[in-house]
């Protein structure tokens, strides 16, 4: 084979190669992502009394799955465990609230407005957790995956 005729083929190659990715770039930017509307409160203060005694978190899933709900330090260490395997319907708002207090919730109670909206509330009974910055983490059970949220809050003691 020539030299010519080589890098003919290789450069068509090359024009196929970046249409393809072109191609698949474009199918991903209009994925939607698997956890959508990510809500976070910025500080909370679990001593204290007010509002921001609890942190609110709320977010909603693309495609129906089993999840589990953790808080996270700013090292990534799992603080707290607000649900875990909890089956959660395509598109429906998840919206629950954490105490400040670590470990694994046992149970949760719930909160329901006259317009229908709906908030867990996990029974966190542990220790307040240190003063910090710290992530809510959403594990998917059927994406075998596991999604930050893309911002932090901030916990302040007494």
């Amino acid at each position: 084979m020539s030299s010519e005729r080589l890098a003919r083929v290789v450069f068509a190659l090359l024009v196929t190669a970046c249409f393809a990715a072109l191609l698949a770039t474009q199918r991903l930017k209009h994925t939607p992502t698997l956890v959508q509307e990510f809500k976070l409160t910025k500080v909370i203060a679990p001593a204290s009394g007010g509002e921001a005694r609890e942190e609110h978190i709320a977010f909603k899933l693309a495609n129906a799955d089993v999840v589990t709900v953790t808080i996270e330090s700013s090292s990534g260490e799992t603080v707290a465990t607000l649900l875990r395997d909890l089956p959660v319907r395509r598109y429906k708002i998840v919206s629950l609230r954490w105490n400040g207090r670590r470990g694994e919730a046992h149970g949760y109670g719930v909160l329901r407005k006259s317009d229908g909206y709906t908030t867990l509330v996990p029974r966190n009974r542990g220790r307040f957790a240190p003063p910090g910055e710290y992530t809510v983490r959403v594990s998917l059970r059927r994406e075998d995956r596991s999604i930050p949220s893309s911002r932090t809050f901030k916990l302040v003691g007494p």
